[in-house]
């Protein structure tokens, strides 16, 4: 599957559960009491950030900051994206440049170990964009340690995680032999549950957390401050909480949605979810795509629509329905919520995509064990 776009530019808590029960005698009366730490998740904060080089253009970003990957000290801020699956990382700053050649990484052998990152001689190309304006990211399967940071210095390791370890950036023809300008402009930090573009070997960086006792795999999502997207960027601590709590699945007003049974060997689980939406007064079928990885605008996919790609007037009403029970409704303006109408005869892409602003006024939830995505309004 090809991607729709490229991008524009704690502490570790294990909390155990104890239990603690006094001991009694035969000879005296002596009153049991327990007490329980109930677990919580590990809250790490992210980067709200806005492009703007007008009021009419306007690009709203997420980052997850990155201190350490191997034994590299670093300083990286990655695109997090609730829409595509694996770390896309930037060679460069992570190797030493004399191993790096527009004609991949310089090594002997079936793989390499460098300043503990391991690269693998398993090639990828990954693919954003379409025919007329796409680009062209390639690079090897590699693992290494990496530390999610915050502004404290401390933060969260994940052990051996398998990334896409790129070394050249191309334009759609390509014609065009130079990296882009900015190093590490094409770092993506995937957490949907699908496999990564690049690899079946890839799976989302938060996956291979392992949370405390009591805990399930997976992460959530707060609702982000829309007036916090600037052009400095706002720091938002606590705003992604690791390792779920029962509460979180059970009574919190998740609404959760099983993606189970969308497991294929291709893809592995899709994080797409069917329903309904309804706007300027037509309801269709729709498979909806919750991502913070596109900056913009939400994308309507509807088959009957005329061939002409158009963005719907400031004012309409859109509401969607996924068929468990979420629902939600909002109101286009000329720069927010900025929505348009494509057919996929055009795009080759059936799904409806809603942008980071629909993360503005709703909290997200994935919980990667029991193969779930959770829809909050708020």
């Amino acid at each position: 599957m090809k991607n729709k776009y490229l991008p524009k530019y704690l502490p570790l808590i294990c909390v155990l559960l104890i239990t603690a029960v006094v001991s009694c005698k035969k000879d005296k009366t002596t009153n049991k009491t327990s007490t329980t730490i109930n677990p919580t998740g590990t809250n790490i904060g992210l980067f709200e950030y806005k492009d703007s080089v007008d009021a009419n253009d306007v690009y709203y970003r997420i980052f997850i900051p990155i201190t350490q990957v191997g034994n590299q000290t670093v300083n990286y801020d990655e695109v997090f994206d609730t829409g595509s699956a694996g770390l896309t990382l930037d060679a460069s700053g992570i190797i030493p440049d004399s191993l790096i050649t527009n004609n991949g990484f310089k090594f002997i052998g079936d793989s390499v170990v460098v300043n503990g990152v391991t690269i693998t001689s398993h090639t990828s190309v990954m693919e954003y964009g379409d025919a007329l304006s796409g680009t062209n990211v390639y690079g090897n399967v590699a693992y290494a340690s990496i530390t999610l940071g915050n502004q404290t210095g401390s933060g969260v390791t994940i052990k051996r995680v398998p990334i896409f370890l790129y070394y050249k950036v191309l334009d759609i023809t390509g014609k065009d032999s130079v990296k882009e300008t900015t190093p590490h402009s094409a770092d993506i930090f995937g957490v949907s549950p699908e496999y990564s573009y690049a690899s079946t070997l890839i799976q989302s960086p938060l996956s291979y957390y392992t949370p405390g006792t009591g805990l399930t795999n997976g992460f959530k999502l707060s609702k982000l401050v829309q007036a916090d997207f600037t052009n400095n960027g706002v720091y938002e601590q606590n705003i992604l909480t690791l390792g779920l709590t029962n509460a979180d699945l059970n009574s919190s007003g998740f609404i959760m949605h099983n993606y189970a049974s969308s497991y294929t060997s291709v893809d592995g689980y899709s994080p797409d979810i069917p329903g309904t939406i309804t706007y300027n007064g037509n309801t269709i079928s729709a498979n909806f795509l919750f991502d913070t990885g596109t900056p913009q605008i939400s994308i309507i996919e509807d088959p009957k629509a005329t061939q002409t790609i158009g963005v719907l007037p400031a004012n309409s009403t859109i509401t969607l329905k996924t068929q468990d029970g979420f629902s939600y409704t909002y109101t286009t303006a000329k720069t927010t919520n900025v929505t348009e109408v494509q057919n996929p005869k055009n795009t080759d892409d059936y799904r409806t995509i809603f942008s980071l602003e629909f993360f503005t006024t709703n909290e997200f939830l994935t919980n990667y064990t029991g193969h779930e995505i959770g829809l909050k309004n708020n």
